[in-house]
């Protein structure tokens, strides 16, 4: 194992940058000055969610931003409800947290497509397809929260009703992946470093993988979004920002080694294994190829024919979304 310096990965960065890996910086100032240098992101205990933030802070200075600050929420319900509130400025986060938030009419607009891949379905033996999860018990630490929401339009995408057909158990006692492991539910919802752990505890068996099962590894998982009236006062900053986390995610996706061992030596990751290996399992490079409204649309007409919103595909994109920055940096960061 290579232990990399902090010299030694701003020095990857910086041939990373000059080489044209990840694009040019905001040197020129054609675009003007920051309207703010202040800015706040939400961050979850998600690994694959919150590394790109990490990555991005010494792109995020070269962009002029000087006040780099994180507010802490447990999922990302309660980080679409920190935008939505304005307790925070941008999220990287699950994309159908941001949807509900929209259709309550939060002040919430997505911005782009930022990652595909990350949450796995565990189940115990026996347990074969999401179709077999009829009369199963999936564990969740409450209902309407991300996993919920998930288990429920993956279960009615093969035919069952996710209200009458699942046994949903919320223990405050125990989170989830604790009632999976001691048998009291069979099914758990897991992202990295929970489902890394499961993996390399060899307990359960995946029957879904986002990452690579359809249709849910054609669209992305995770998006970013930011506050309303944040995106409207301050566009130079929302662009800077927006450039430096997609400048942040092509870093991860081309050097995940130095990436990954950069944030063990930061201490913001425990483990370099498990660092590395969400590096390299996650779509970390699809921001150019997906299309972010589509994703928008496919996950925003799943909640309405379950319930969980009742905007339409079409309102929610009108109400909640916003391109221009990510069309504009496309153009801009062409590979």
């Amino acid at each position: 194992m290579v232990v990399q310096t902090r010299r030694q990965f701003l020095t990857t960065l910086s041939l990373a940058v000059a080489g044209g890996l990840i694009g040019q910086s905001r040197a020129s100032g054609a675009e003007g000055t920051l309207e703010t240098t202040t800015l706040r992101f939400t961050r979850t205990p998600a690994l694959c969610a919150s590394t790109p933030l990490y990555v991005a802070e010494e792109l995020l200075r070269a962009e002029g931003f000087s006040d780099i600050r994180y507010v802490d929420t447990g999922s990302a319900t309660e980080s679409a409800n920190a935008i939505g509130a304005g307790q925070a400025d941008l999220s990287f986060d699950f994309a159908v947290a941001s949807i509900i938030g929209i259709d309550a009419g939060q002040a919430i607009t997505v911005l782009a497509g930022a990652m595909a891949g990350c949450v796995e379905l565990f189940a115990k033996e026996g347990i074969k397809t999401v179709a077999d999860l009829k009369g199963k018990r999936v564990g969740l630490r409450s209902l309407g929260v991300t996993p919920h929401v998930l288990v429920s339009i993956m279960a009615a995408e093969v035919g069952l009703d996710p209200a009458k057909d699942i046994d949903w158990v919320v223990d405050p006692k125990s989170t989830p992946i604790e009632l999976f492991v001691s048998g009291k539910v069979d099914v758990f919802v897991g992202n990295p470093p929970e489902s890394l752990e499961l993996r390399a505890r060899h307990i359960g068996h995946v029957i879904l993988n986002s990452t690579i099962d359809r249709p849910w590894s054609q669209y992305f998982c995770c998006m970013l979004a930011g506050n309303r009236e944040y995106v409207r006062k301050n566009p130079v900053a929302t662009k800077g920002a927006l450039r430096a986390i997609l400048k942040a995610t092509d870093l991860c996706a081309s050097e995940p080694e130095p990436t990954a061992r950069r944030l063990v030596d930061r201490s913001v990751a425990a483990r370099y294994d498990y660092t590395l290996q969400t590096l390299r399992e996650n779509g970390y490079d699809k921001w150019r190829e997906y299309d972010a409204e589509d994703t928008i649309r496919f996950y925003a007409l799943r909640l309405h024919e379950t319930g969980f919103v009742k905007s339409t595909p079409q309102k929610i994109i009108a109400d909640g979304t916003d391109w221009r920055f990510l069309n504009e940096l496309k153009r801009e960061l062409k590979a």
